[in-house]
């Protein structure tokens, strides 16, 4: 048995876990309010779903839902726009500090992540594990409209598109709008 004092409203908490076969445990949490005492009990499943909610964090601007604060912290940024993390050799800002970290590759060319079949270097773990998929064929991302399977989850993003006619990429010149920014790349030089 343990007891915890709270501070907030000078009760006592008293823990008794009881085990009643290895599947199920159960928690007789006992509160004291100096006149009188509730008693109740929940199951140990219960209990870490309660502990889960009490540590998720929601944004208040959207539906997300984050297990730590400093991943809400993180997310907030992309409703305010806070970009603190500045590059000294471009200027580009960026969200996080591992990003900038990340993008200071491009200058230093640095690439410490190297392909074990055919030695082909990059800057980013994610991009040598999406290139690894050229040796093994794997394609683990797949369309839940159609079925087609894509080695980059931003490939299948891309071809998601097709489906919901997102056209995100708007020609600055003539309005005309893309799905991809290749295809907004190339229609570009007619105007050139």
């Amino acid at each position: 048995m343990a007891s915890v004092k709270l501070e907030d409203c000078s009760q006592t908490l008293e823990l008794n876990v009881n085990i009643k076969d290895e599947e199920e445990e159960n928690i007789r949490t006992t509160v004291s309010h100096g006149d009188h005492v509730e008693t109740f009990s929940t199951s140990r499943e219960q209990q870490q779903e309660d502990h889960r909610a009490k540590r998720s964090h929601h944004c208040p601007h959207c539906e997300k839902i984050f297990p730590f604060l400093s991943k809400l912290k993180i997310h907030l940024k992309i409703h305010t726009g806070e970009k603190p993390y500045s590059c000294s050799d471009c200027g580009k800002c960026f969200k996080t500090s591992t990003v900038l970290k990340l993008h200071q590759r491009t200058h230093t060319g640095e690439k410490p992540f190297f392909c074990p079949d055919c030695g082909t270097s990059f800057s980013q773990l994610s991009h040598l594990k999406s290139h690894e998929r050229i040796h093994t064929g794997e394609k683990p991302y797949s369309c839940s409209d159609c079925g087609k399977c894509f080695k980059t989850s931003n490939d299948l993003k891309v071809h998601q598109r097709t489906h919901t006619g997102e056209k995100p990429f708007f020609c600055p010149d003539c309005g005309t709008s893309f799905c991809q920014i290749s295809h907004l790349k190339a229609h570009e030089r007619i105007h050139t």
